[in-house]
């Protein structure tokens, strides 16, 4: 005999959609659909600290970037640098970064830019090493959330390549051991519905010889992205690196063991 309480989650049961195996799959085969250029904000704090975790300043860079413009080309405008020191005393004014206004390059499905060329930075200081992350950052972001809907699986993780060399000229050397993405579950951006995929890659070697600056150490970096289902647009992504290295500053002898933590966000902005 069913008592009220079993006939009452029987009710619930069968009224309850079961989501098939066909909503839990991800877009295959086709290219990002772009209606019109689009702007996000990227925003990244560098945090500087010794190897007991007391933080002796930070910066904070913020850039526009606008994808899908005619020709398939990309822009960056209103770039800027704010300083701080320690880890409570207030920002100071933002600096605006003039050779990046207005710096703009091709990235689309059908021809991308190489953005580790000896002449890729030409108008850049050879001292903007942040300013060039936000342009490598926000490759990494599109390729990561864009160009692998059909190597992932709920859940399963994904190594795209076991071990990747980097030549980044005027700057140094990074090696990426191995990258791990993972659909991890969907969830909702803008009104939008997105795939979540989170990334990471660990005890990465880094070598920066820059201004007379050296730096030799180990990067770990990981963050997620939501992506349109329907669009394969990024909705906002998050970004985590910790670097753990020797700095040895011009005219000094000896080494100093500092450690480096950035946090960024990538969002769109209403356009």
């Amino acid at each position: 005999m069913h008592t009220r309480s079993t006939a009452v989650a029987l009710l619930v049961l069968f009224a309850t959609p079961i989501l098939s195996a066909q909503s839990w799959t991800l877009l295959q085969g086709t290219s990002v659909k772009d209606n019109g250029p689009r702007t996000y904000r990227f925003t990244v704090e560098y945090s500087t600290a010794n190897t007991r975790g007391e933080i002796t300043g930070r910066q904070r860079l913020i850039g526009e970037y606008t994808r899908a413009l005619p020709g398939g080309n990309v822009i960056w405008k209103n770039v800027t640098e704010a300083k701080a020191d320690g880890a409570t005393a207030p920002f100071g004014p933002p600096e605006k970064r003039e050779f990046m206004e207005g710096f703009h390059y091709r990235r689309s499905a059908k021809e991308s830019a190489d953005t580790m060329a000896a002449d890729f930075f030409k108008g850049f200081p050879p001292t903007a090493v942040f300013e060039r992350n936000l342009v490598w950052d926000t490759e990494m972001i599109e390729d990561f959330g864009q160009n692998h809907f059909e190597d992932l699986k709920l859940n399963q993780p994904y190594h795209t390549r076991s071990t990747q060399a980097i030549q980044m000229p005027g700057v140094g050397n990074f090696q990426n051991r191995d990258i791990e993405l993972e659909w991890v579950g969907k969830s909702q951006r803008n009104g939008t519905d997105c795939a979540v995929i989170a990334y990471s890659a660990f005890f990465n070697p880094l070598q920066i010889a820059n201004g007379g600056m050296a730096l030799n150490g180990r990067s770990h970096y990981w963050g997620q992205i939501w992506v349109a289902l329907a669009t394969k647009q990024i909705e906002f992504a998050t970004l985590q690196e910790d670097v753990l290295g020797e700095l040895k500053l011009p005219g000094q002898n000896t080494a100093q063991v500092i450690s480096v933590f950035r946090r960024g966000t990538f969002e769109p902005l209403a356009n």
